[in-house]
């Protein structure tokens, strides 16, 4: 079977690890990839948001099934044109992207499904926004762009002074583009963070195992938001009757709303969720795998990863069983200086060959080959250091002994992932 996947960070990276052991797979390209997914198949130069060329491609060379891995190419549209054509595609079509592409739009069909989320409004104008936050009078609170931001259109405003400086930089200063033309206001929710991630064939939904993310730059979740520093699976806080609420009030009452809705909706959703007191709330959902969570729950499972996305694509999901070892798995970002601000690229790494252990390692996020073959960072996040072990304690042990073993200048890691899973 012929598998064009999209993308080309960590997470395909590790999507393309896990493909390359299916016995159904033939050939496996990456659009446009990067040195470690290039390792378990052939990188192509076509960027993830040129949907003419990824539909040709797809075309021209009788692509069987496309993986789509980041969000942009979803809420641009390009399943729909895919579908169109009868190629199989992971991947909801633009309409249902609308998950993560607005998160007014999320927040209302959370609402009318009647999914436990924060309580919300959302705005157009500064001046209604401020006197929203005024009237609320409650802080922390929540301000987020409603569109794409690369997973760094949120902000946790402390003050007045914070909120405010946020929606300007939003709706007047225009940091995230057109993305923070509309902003959401939430309620601050307080609990613990977890990550879920789901299958679903439009009919069906499979959970996956739960993991955690480390949004913050800095040790102890200090600092500003990243698109994630590290992860761990499985997560203590996710319980086995914690799952089986967040299955039946986030994953279910979703799919069967959009289905009322008369919405398609086939491949990922990431639930990222606030346990408060055994009690699960919806922050927001993703249209796709998450990063750097995909690259700490995908070790895990055992099932052909390649036979559960085709059954996503056909809307056959209801015939596979997802099985998963017991095994914690960790990821830790190794990131440029200056991240998640303005960063250095073109930086030599060393180190990347080191063999100490077979369940560690290297996940390539922001890398490429410089014109002598060496690999330089081309990115914020640069790589990811995971380990595997029956024993959590191991896993972060190993997997900072990797960290420690690469090196470039000014690169920067925090030193606390999966402490809390301790």
């Amino acid at each position: 079977m012929k598998v064009l996947l999209i993308g080309s960070g960590g997470r395909e990276h590790a999507i393309a690890r896990q493909l390359s052991t299916s016995p159904r797979l033939t050939q496996l390209f990456i659009a446009p990839g990067n040195p470690g997914t290039a390792q378990y198949g052939q990188n192509v130069s076509i960027a993830d948001t040129d949907i003419d060329q990824l539909v040709r491609f797809s075309q021209t060379e009788s692509i069987d099934l496309v993986m789509v891995g980041p969000e942009a190419p979803l809420v641009l549209g390009l399943v729909d044109r895919l579908d169109a054509l009868g190629i199989h595609v992971v991947g909801p079509n633009r309409e249902a992207a609308q998950l993560e592409g607005s998160k007014r739009w999320a927040k209302d069909k959370m609402q009318k499904y009647g999914i436990p989320t924060a309580k919300y409004a959302s705005f157009t104008e500064l001046e209604l926004a401020v006197a929203y936050i005024r009237n609320e009078n409650q802080y922390p609170i929540v301000i987020k762009a409603d569109g794409l931001a690369a997973g760094k259109g949120v902000v946790i405003a402390a003050s007045e002074a914070d909120a405010i400086q946020a929606l300007k930089e939003c709706m007047v200063d225009k940091k995230f583009n057109d993305a923070g033309n509309t902003v959401v206001i939430e309620q601050f929710l307080v609990g613990e963070e977890a990550s879920v991630f789901a299958f679903t064939d439009g009919k069906t939904v499979l959970p996956m195992v739960a993991a955690q993310d480390h949004k913050a730059i800095y040790d102890g979740d200090k600092g500003p938001n990243t698109g994630g520093m590290g992860a761990y699976s499985p997560a203590p806080v996710v319980t086995d009757a914690v799952m089986q609420k967040i299955v039946d009030r986030a994953f279910i009452p979703l799919v069967d709303g959009f289905r009322s809705d008369g919405i398609t909706y086939k491949g990922i959703i990431f639930a990222g969720l606030m346990i408060h007191d055994g009690e699960p709330y919806v922050i927001e959902y993703n249209a796709r795998f998450g990063d750097p969570e995909t690259q700490v729950v995908l070790p895990r499972l055992q099932t052909d990863l390649l036979d559960v996305l085709i059954a996503v694509a056909t809307g056959t999901l209801d015939q596979i069983q997802l099985q998963w070892d017991s095994n914690s798995t960790v990821c830790v970002v190794i990131a440029s200086e200056g991240y998640p601000g303005d960063y250095e690229k073109g930086i030599p790494i060393e180190g990347l060959d080191f063999l100490f252990n077979p369940n560690t390692w290297v996940i390539h996020a922001g890398t490429r080959k410089n014109a002598a073959g060496a690999i330089e960072t081309n990115g914020g996040r640069v790589l990811g250091v995971v380990a595997s072990s029956s024993a959590l304690e191991t896993a972060i042990k190993e997997a900072y002994i990797g960290v420690d073993q690469i090196k470039f200048k000014g690169k920067y890691s925090r030193r606390d992932i999966g402490a809390k899973g301790l």
